[in-house]
């Protein structure tokens, strides 16, 4: 009996030897596993990232994140190139993302936002670069008949269209350094155009670029028409001088006939990212792909503002993305015979 005892006890002992064992072998495959998962799906992870670049746009209904968009297309090469165009709350929030927001390596931003980060970044000129003056947006001051002058605007209803545009932001900042106080309204344009027509508002400003459908095509009672507004010092840090011509607005602006303005430039930014960091490597890889291609931009299904920029054209203020400024330098003949 004792013998019988004992032959079972051993039994059960392999038993469970053997169950722990299997249980450890087993606990041991399953821990096994998520580790080659994990594995597989950090480099899938790494390999989706490495390449990919954030590029902050603008609103869905603007320009810039058409660009944006457009760019993407030319430069976008698989596993080498990915670009990301985000849709955001316009131009002059978008230095905004590009200082602090998560995935953003470049924005499309207005050039006079830098005025905004003045006194909380001192610095904010030596934090981002450019790489690219994409197109001017002209200031265009529309105004009633009664209207001559710009003082004559002093106290009178100025509508700078809806906030988080560049007429909302750049618009009064230009009429404060002009020291014209208006009243100040900010609802869409086509709204307060209705409004021009039957006397309640006095003026609109857009700041975009030329030509403007609401005036190239739009009917106008005589006397309606654009103020100029001269360039000087005042506005020598963030903006060019332009006109507006018959070319522009032939029902409202006469053969021959030039009004003064200004442009706010909408350049292509980056982070000043150190040359040895992986943005700066991303941001340079895109600097180089989409500059050896921009002829593809021309092209046609893309916007036509494209046949008009300018490799070489500068921002007021900024300095140039270094990668940028290197592959113009050794490409200088070839843009040469592009022109």
């Amino acid at each position: 009996m004792m013998d019988l005892r004992k032959l079972c006890g051993s039994l059960l002992a392999v038993a469970v030897l053997f169950g722990a064992g299997e249980a450890l072998a087993q606990s041991k495959a399953a821990k096994a596993r998520p580790k080659e998962a994990v594995s597989d799906t950090q480099q899938m992870k790494q390999k989706i990232n490495e390449w990919t670049l954030g590029l902050a746009g603008g609103l869905l209904e603007g320009a810039p994140i058409r660009l944006a968009t457009e760019m993407a297309r030319v430069v976008n090469d698989g596993e080498n190139l990915h670009v990301l165009p985000i849709v955001t709350r316009g131009p002059t929030e978008n230095l905004n993302d590009l200082l602090y927001l998560k995935g953003v390596d470049m924005a499309i931003i207005a050039s006079d936002s830098l005025e905004e980060y003045k006194h909380q970044l001192p610095d904010i000129q030596r934090r981002i670069t450019y790489i690219l003056n994409l197109f001017p947006s002209e200031l265009h001051i529309f105004v009633r008949p009664e209207i001559r002058y710009l003082a004559d605007l002093k106290g009178k209803k100025v509508n700078f269209n809806t906030r988080g545009t560049a007429a909302a932001f750049t618009g009064p900042m230009i009429f404060s350094r002009l020291g014209i106080g208006v009243d100040e309204t900010f609802i869409p344009h086509p709204l307060a155009l209705q409004q021009m027509r039957s006397g309640e508002m006095a003026a609109v400003v857009f700041i975009t670029s030329k030509p403007i459908d609401a005036f190239l095509k739009g009917k106008w009672d005589e006397g309606f028409k654009f103020l100029p507004v001269e360039y000087g010092p005042k506005f020598e840090d963030y903006y060019l001088p332009s006109v507006l011509d018959a070319k522009d607005y032939p029902n409202l602006i006469r053969s021959g006939q030039e009004i003064e303005t200004l442009a706010a430039p909408t350049i292509l930014t980056a982070y000043n990212w150190p040359t040895t960091s992986d943005r700066y490597r991303r941001v340079a890889r895109f600097t180089e792909y989409l500059f050896s291609r921009i002829d593809r931009l021309h092209a046609q299904g893309f916007d036509s503002k494209w046949k008009d920029v300018n490799l070489n054209a500068k921002v007021p203020g900024l300095e140039r993305f270094r990668a940028a400024q290197e592959w113009l330098n050794a490409n200088t003949a070839t843009i040469g015979m592009r022109r």
